[in-house]
């Protein structure tokens, strides 16, 4: 079977809208989080998010274009030109078969913005003025069709709506579709703009978001015993999969390789994480067999670590589980805590951080962890990014209804035999 790489990543991130900003940020642990200032939101409960700033669609699309564009889809084409540009597939020198480029890019609410607009022009101005784009700009394929247009990606093209693990599930389908001769090169990632006034109040009403408004660079803290719910993100992050002998016949750079994927289902509860983890033990457990490693093989593991009170102590169970006297050993960092939430975005813009990870030997740090869970008692690298030799790291992505997926990412060696 074909080897799968990474060649190119892009972000838009409430750190930062390139790949070095997000990082740079994540390393330091600067926190993205703040008071909302795009919408009035004193009514909420919670009053917080990590924001998009200083984006400006009109510079990067033109006017015309980026009205016939929902925000989430907006977010996705930026990171894409990011990876396509990194990559470097759209140069003279890298020939590619079109037929042969995959689109897996998902949105768990998709343009959510663009309903919430047209329902009050339906509700104030009547049927007739319902924007005829409203369904083709808000529907949640969107993102991947108009990047698969944009550069006449005619291969395969998959829009999953796997809710938080979007990100891992378009990465791990990507991979295993390369893996199998089903395309040379695949666009991988997530999308979400999520920050409006209905899902706040949806969020909030279901007592899911921390409401620690008056200090909202301390809200999300993963594993602390003063945890008390997840701080909405927006963004997006892409990756760029390529076939290893794709990438090699090209010379492209290669930034780290795809060797293992697990995808679970809890069957448990519509929102609720299982309480004992199993479907993430699960997803874990058989993502280190397609990667044919074994748990002590992983240096680091990128945890899902949401901020809330079931969630951190499933996911915590589920790793002491699969890991046994090992998972003592592993530091354990939650990215969330310093970007928020990304929803549908949130998983794919943890690949990045893995890749860097890996890369940089530098494990970002989990900030706000003052008081850790008496039953959240690992590694969790509190308050400061620290140095390791690095070679494997595995990343949780779980979602509502259950669904878990999760990757194994490793650094790139050109000698490594082929994975089975």
């Amino acid at each position: 079977m074909e080897r799968v790489v990474i060649t190119g990543m892009g972000v838009v991130s409430p750190l930062g809208h390139s790949v070095e900003q997000f990082w740079e940020g994540l390393k330091r642990g600067e926190s993205g989080i703040s008071a909302i200032d795009s919408f009035d939101a004193s009514r909420h409960k919670s009053q917080i998010a990590g924001q998009i700033r200083n984006f400006d669609a009109d510079a990067l699309f033109g006017k015309k274009e980026a009205r016939r564009m929902d925000r989430f889809c907006q977010f996705a084409l930026a990171a894409a030109d990011q990876a396509w540009e990194d990559s470097g597939l759209g140069r003279p020198e890298s020939p590619l078969n079109r037929e042969r480029l995959g689109v897996y890019v998902g949105s768990g609410v998709g343009g959510l913005q663009t309903l919430l607009d047209q329902s009050v022009t339906l509700q104030g101005r009547g049927p007739e003025k319902v924007s005829p784009t409203l369904v083709p700009m808000m529907i949640t394929n969107m993102a991947a069709a108009m990047i698969s247009i944009k550069y006449g990606a005619t291969g395969p093209t998959l829009s999953p709506v796997t809710a938080c693990s979007i990100g891992n599930t378009s990465i791990g389908e990507a991979a295993r579709l390369i893996r199998l001769g089903g395309a040379d090169a695949v666009i991988a990632g997530g999308t979400e703009a999520a920050v409006t006034d209905i899902a706040l109040a949806s969020f909030g009403n279901a007592t899911a978001l921390s409401c620690r408004n008056d200090d909202p660079t301390r809200a999300s803290r993963p594993f602390d015993t003063a945890r008390d719910g997840f701080v909405m993100s927006e963004g997006a992050a892409m990756l760029v999969l390529e076939s290893l002998s794709h990438a090699l016949s090209r010379g492209a750079d290669i930034y780290a390789e795809v060797i293992g994927y697990g995808a679970t289902s809890d069957a448990y509860h519509i929102v609720a994480t299982h309480p004992e983890g199993i479907g993430a033990y699960n997803a874990m457990r058989l993502a280190l067999a397609d990667a044919g490693i074994t748990p002590e093989d992983v240096d680091v593991i990128s945890a899902h670590a949401t901020s809330t009170e079931v969630g951190d102590l499933s996911e915590t169970a589920a790793i002491k589980k699969l890991f046994g006297e090992h998972a003592r050993n592993i530091p354990v960092t939650a990215n969330k805590s310093i970007t928020g939430h990304l929803l549908g975005a949130a998983s794919a813009l943890e690949a990045v951080a893995l890749v860097k990870t890996l890369q940089d030997n530098i494990i970002p740090p989990t900030i706000n962890l003052d008081q850790a869970d008496p039953e959240c008692d690992l590694d969790y690298v509190p308050h400061q990014a620290r140095e390791a030799n690095l070679q494997i790291g595995l990343s949780n992505s779980f979602g509502f209804g259950g669904h878990n997926a999760v990757i194994v990412l490793k650094k790139y060696e050109p000698e490594a035999q082929s994975q089975s």
